[in-house]
């Protein structure tokens, strides 16, 4: 295979290997948004954003995409009157999540679909070497 059918793999790999951990990190999201403390003082489960970056590889000089980091959404926490939780503050009020499933929904749908763009790519590129292959025979 050709150094430039590599490239275009690694690179569509970079993609897939971002937007999985991507998903992964809305999945835990969507698991806990229900959750709540257990104790006094507690916080709730934060939600957790991805952030990706560009990185240059000089050996294909090439960008492909990273995850540069996973870091806590700072949007403010919900509360919901539940006087019977152990966590409740003195009013009855409990600290939930900061996650809206329909948010992580759409995120989940956007990540699928660049994940998608990315496989498709990878399908393309290597039927146009097979082809290009069946060509040179």
């Amino acid at each position: 295979m050709s150094d430039a059918g590599n490239d275009i793999f690694a690179i569509s790999a970079s993609g897939l290997r971002a937007q999985t951990r991507r998903m992964k990190v809305i999945a835990e999201n969507i698991a806990n948004a229900g959750t709540t403390p257990t104790a006094p003082g507690q916080q709730p489960y934060q939600r957790q954003v991805v952030s990706f970056k560009n990185e240059f590889d000089q050996a294909m000089g090439a960008y492909k995409v990273k995850v540069s980091s996973v870091q806590g959404d700072t949007a403010a926490f919900g509360k919901k009157f539940d006087p019977s939780n152990p966590a409740a503050d003195p009013q009855g009020y409990v600290q939930t999540p900061n996650v809206n499933p329909l948010i992580e929904a759409m995120d989940m749908g956007d990540a699928n679909r660049s994940y998608q763009a990315n496989l498709d790519v990878i399908t393309a590129s290597r039927s146009m070497l097979l082809k290009t292959v069946g060509l040179l025979q």
